[in-house]
Order: structure tokens, then sequence, then C-alpha cells
């Protein structure tokens, strides 16, 4: 025998509206968000139970290309709710169409970024302004000339942070010789950075050396 549980009956912990106001909407299922902005079931299934469902007729991407037919389709969608659901997703292609989502995860995708300055004959020193995904926020040259210990200040690198609200920032520069071992003041910056970084509470996940061919992390080297 199926019981009818209404969303009121759920305890309130768990109920999607409440857990978003709690723990943040990345915290909630996909059927939760989705609760949230139909806001209510129909007769004989509540809102969480509709969610799933109409989930289960469009997984993964499919949803946000449902046209106003199909999710009418569905039982106790109706009109109303599908524009609803129709509208959110086309608003979420308009905001994010111009964001950045590029997603640096290893040394190699850095290296893959810095195609432009890889064989450069002068050594560009960049940051990569990252959020709390690892998705690129902004990359922003901080130098260009030889890099010295002296010539990098903490300021120039973490004020963009506070900017962009960055979560975490990446290093990296080339070396025009195409030898890839870092020099003293490669070193010396990095742990220049690192300290500010702890102290604004921003980490500094790694320093990535490139040339035209190669790549190294000072992270993987134990130098970070």
């Amino acid at each position: 025998m199926c019981i009818f549980m209404k969303i009121k009956d759920i305890p309130t912990i768990e109920r999607p509206r409440e857990k978003l106001v709690k723990y943040g909407p990345e915290k909630l299922t996909n059927a939760e968000l989705l609760a949230i902005l139909l806001r209510t079931g129909t007769k004989g299934q509540n809102v969480l139970e509709m969610s799933k469902k109409i989930l289960r007729k469009f997984p993964q991407k499919t949803l946000a290309e449902a046209d106003l037919k199909e999710l009418q389709e569905i039982f106790g969608l109706g009109e109303t709710k599908a524009v609803e659901i129709m509208a959110c997703f086309e608003l979420s292609r308009r905001l994010l169409k111009d964001k950045q989502t590029e997603i640096l995860l290893s040394p190699r995708d850095v290296w893959e970024n810095l195609h432009d300055i890889r064989d450069n004959k002068k050594e560009h020193f960049i940051v990569f302004y990252l959020d709390a995904r690892n998705q690129k926020i902004q990359r922003e040259i901080i130098s260009i000339g030889i890099l010295n210990a002296n010539l990098i200040h903490p300021r120039e690198v973490f004020e963009p942070a506070i900017l962009h609200t960055a979560a975490q920032i990446l290093i990296a520069h080339n070396h025009p010789s195409g030898e890839i071992k870092p020099s003293d003041d490669d070193i010396a910056v990095t742990k220049r950075l690192v300290e500010a970084g702890k102290i604004l509470g921003i980490e500094i996940v790694d320093h990535v050396i490139v040339s035209q061919n190669s790549f190294l992390s000072l992270k993987c080297e134990g130098l970070l």
C-alpha cells in the first residue's frame, strides 16, 4: 500500500527549501532543487516525488532541452510549471553564456592554457584565479621579465583574488630557455606567496613552470 506523504509531513530539516537555507544550494540533490522551483505537487504526489518523476523522464541534461509539449506530458505538470522550468533554463543559458568555465586540475591543463606564452622570449608571470571547484574565474599577467623574488609583491597577486572573490589561485610562468628546472628565485617567490596566502585564507594550489614542449609542477616536486 502506497502512503502519500505531504511535504509538510517531512521533517523540517529534510524539506528542500529549509535545507537550502541552512546548508546552501550545493548540498541539495537535483530533485530537491527542482522541487523548490516547482513549489507544489499535485493530488497524490508531493512536489519532491513529482521532481523525481521529471528527472527520471529527462535524465542528465535533457531536461534543459525539453520543449513545452514534452514537459506537459508529465502528469501533474501543467502549463504554468512547464513554462517556469523552460524559463529557468533559458535564463541560466543567457547568464552563463560568457562565463569562463575552464577547469584547471593538472599541470598539463595549465601548460595547454599557456600556449600563447610558452615560447615567448620573455618570462611572463601568470596568475589564475579559481573558484572552489577549480574553475577559472580570471587569468592575469602580473609581470613580464626575469622572475625575481623582490619584484613580485604579494599585493599584486592577491588584490585581484579579493576583487574576483577567488577561493584559490594557481601561479605559473614560462622559461624561454626551455629548461624547466626551477631557479632559486622561482622557489623563493613561491614560498613567499604561499605564506601570504595563508594569512589571507587563499590557497596557492600550484606553481607550474612551462616551456614550449614541457612543464613542471612545484607541487609535484615537493617544492610548494
